[in-house]
Formats: structure tokens, sequence, C-alpha cells
């Protein structure tokens, strides 16, 4: 593996009720977080592939710890979402590199499909920063009560020269979808958006 990894921390949330009305099933979300060493902290650097090569381990290492800590199989996972803060010696171009060019075929590879683009966040923080994950059906980008995001953080994440790289995951929507738009029992999947 070319990606340094410092540590790797799993969430998992599950909402069993929401305004006094019962979840049932309860909605649940998971998210892998790997901290790594930037290869390109402090420096400007042209070619970036190296950090793209490192997106693309990423990619399936913590899409496969997210779908664990869910206990589902890939193909049942309905959002995705990607995120990644660099430190403060990083620049929001290496945290593009590992999420744009490969980190995606892999997280695909493993829940089975993904025709949606994966929506996703990057910046630039220093020990403690929130994550924001932006969430989106893995099928169908219009498909509203998906649409939602989730909050992590490591206290002592990211150091200087490291980055921190999400993936979340979840088995449902929202809890109590009501805004209209496309179904989940609508979907096609066939352009990502529909």
């Amino acid at each position: 593996m070319r990606a340094k990894i410092r540590k790797i921390a799993t969430f998992l949330e599950e909402t069993n009720t929401e305004m006094g009305r019962q979840i049932d099933p309860p909605t649940r979300r998971a998210a892998a977080v790997a901290v790594i060493e930037n290869p390109l902290a402090g420096k400007y650097v042209e070619d970036l592939s190296e950090l793209m090569a490192i997106g693309e381990e990423l990619g399936e290492l913590l899409t496969q710890r997210a779908v664990a800590a869910l206990g589902i199989a890939g193909t049942s996972a309905e959002s995705y979402g990607k995120a990644a803060a660099v430190g403060e010696n990083g620049e929001l171009e290496h945290a593009a590199a590992i999420l744009h060019p490969k980190l995606g075929t892999p997280v695909r590879r493993v829940l089975g499909k993904g025709a949606a683009l994966i929506p996703s966040s990057k910046k630039r923080g220093g020990l403690g920063v929130v994550l924001d994950i932006p969430l989106g059906h893995k099928d169908a980008a219009y498909v509203r009560s998906h649409f939602d995001g989730m909050e992590v953080r490591i206290n002592d994440a990211p150091r200087a020269n490291e980055i921190m790289v999400a993936i979340a995951v979840t088995d449902s929507g929202r809890p109590l979808p009501r805004v209209g738009g496309l179904t989940k029992d609508q979907i096609k999947g066939d352009d990502g958006l529909r």
C-alpha cells in the first residue's frame, strides 16, 4: 500500500426516533476515515499521480470498512459520499487528487454499482476539523430523500502534513422524508440522474 496510514476511524450512526416518531427500520449511516501522511505537503508538485493512486487504494479500503460497520452487503448500500481535509501544509488540490480521478471506481466495485456521481467536499483545517461528507443516492441523483450529510471528526487530525480521507455509506435515506421528488422505487439507475 502506498498510503502511509496513521489511523483509521469508523463511525456508525443510527436514528431510531425523529420528532417523537419511531423510525422502523432505523436509518443508518457509516463513515470510515483514514488519516494519512501527505507525501506532497509543503511543496508545489505539478504531477499529483501519487495522490491519485493513494485515492484508489483508500476507496476500496474505506468503503469496505463503512459497509462492514453497517453489517450489510455492499449492494444493499443506498447512498454514498466522500470528503477530505488537508492539514495546513497541504493544498486543496491534494484533496482533489485523492478524491476525484481514481477513488470512485473501487467504491462502486465494493457497492456493486453507483451510477450517480459521488458527492464530495474538501477543505483545509487543523486538528479536530469537522469533515462534512455530503450524501446522495448511489444510482440516482434526483432521489431527494437521500440528499443528506454526515459529520465526523478526529480530535488529533489532520496534523500539518496529513490528509483525512472519508467515505460514507448508508442503508437508507433521511428519516421521515417528505419533500417529494423521485422515490427509490422509481429509480432506473441508467444515467445516474433518475
